[in-house]
């Protein structure tokens, strides 16, 4: 019979907290184009090396591109970035230091104590600069490597019901759980 949904708590968990939002966003009719950029934009913002900033950085985004991103997708993009977030500062880091050429930075409790105290030496603030020139260089790649991928995904999703777009069959499938008659979404020939 195949695997179901409804079995298990993470399958809950992944169809409530990312399938769900991520179908009533392509219910709404967004472009594939503007749901790709937003999710690629979301994802390199997110990764940005120093922690809790990308929700800052987003907001931005969204203010300064208006109308050529959709701020629910990057918002997600940058929510389900956050463990990638965490483990790439360690390579961004050490990108920096290659592309400068100085030495590693030794991370310990102590260093890393007075980081969070703002006591920060200036080997930790140097350090951070290294984490953000690497981000810096490899977010035109990320950002275009991950617009490749998520055109592809949202422009040529499994086409359902005859051809219609994916939300489109979305909303069809929504009418026909709440019991309404669905016949199609296309404008009635006269």
């Amino acid at each position: 019979m195949g695997w179901q949904w409804h079995y298990g708590w993470l399958a809950r968990w992944t169809r409530a907290r990312l399938v769900d939002p991520f179908l009533l966003i392509l219910s709404r009719g967004a472009e594939p184009k503007h749901l790709a950029m937003s999710a690629a934009l979301g994802i390199t913002l997110g990764v940005f090396p120093i922690y809790g900033i990308t929700a800052l950085l987003c907001g931005f985004a969204v203010a300064l591109l208006r109308s050529k991103c959709h701020a629910p997708t990057l918002m997600l993009a940058n929510l389900l970035a956050t463990p990638l977030e965490l483990s790439l500062i360690l390579p961004f880091l050490q990108f920096g230091e290659w592309m400068t050429g100085s030495e590693h930075l030794l991370l310990s409790t102590d260093v890393l104590g007075k980081a969070l105290t703002l006591q920060a030496p200036h080997e930790v603030l140097l350090g951070i600069s290294h984490a953000f020139l690497g981000w810096a260089v490899a977010s035109p790649f990320i950002l275009g490597s991950l617009y490749g991928v998520f055109i592809l995904l949202f422009r040529f999703l499994p086409q359902k019901s005859g051809g219609e777009p994916v939300h489109q069959y979305f909303l069809a499938h929504q009418q026909q759980k709440n019991g309404e008659l669905f016949t199609s979404c296309k404008d009635p020939v006269a």
